[in-house]
């Protein structure tokens, strides 16, 4: 069962594509603060409800983003752990780990997915406002 994963090159495919995640995260991150600035700007010229709305989905986005960050981060943790365990020749916890970093990143991305969501919906609440 653990001899498909007794190499140490088998976690570290996940190296690039977490790192990657988590710059694309990050991103994400500083275009919603650049969003919350303009925002927090045009509040204070007009009271909108719009604007009100605005900021719930952009608090909620923030969390989905720290929550994919957070599970990013550990799904790295455990990839380097993973490497090292299989380094050492402890093949067994090198496999948990590596499970634990695949589970991991899943989680990751499903918070991803809910994140693209709000954001989609955050936009259109932004269009019908500019259809009026």
């Amino acid at each position: 069962m653990f001899e498909a994963i007794t190499q140490i090159t088998t976690p570290a495919l996940l190296f690039p594509a977490i790192s990657l995640l988590l710059l694309a995260y990050t991103n994400r991150f500083l275009v919603i603060a650049q969003l919350i600035r303009s925002l927090y700007k045009q509040l204070n010229e007009s009271q909108e409800q719009i604007m009100r709305e605005q900021i719930d989905h952009l608090r909620q986005r923030i969390s989905m983003i720290r929550q994919m960050q957070a599970w990013g981060v550990g799904a790295f943790i455990c990839c380097t752990l993973s490497m090292m365990m299989l380094f050492v020749e402890y093949d067994r916890m090198g496999s948990y780990f590596f499970g634990a970093s695949l589970v991991m990143l899943l989680i990751s991305l499903v918070y991803s997915l809910y994140e693209i969501m709000i954001s989609g919906y955050a936009l259109n609440i932004q269009l019908k406002h500019l259809e009026r």
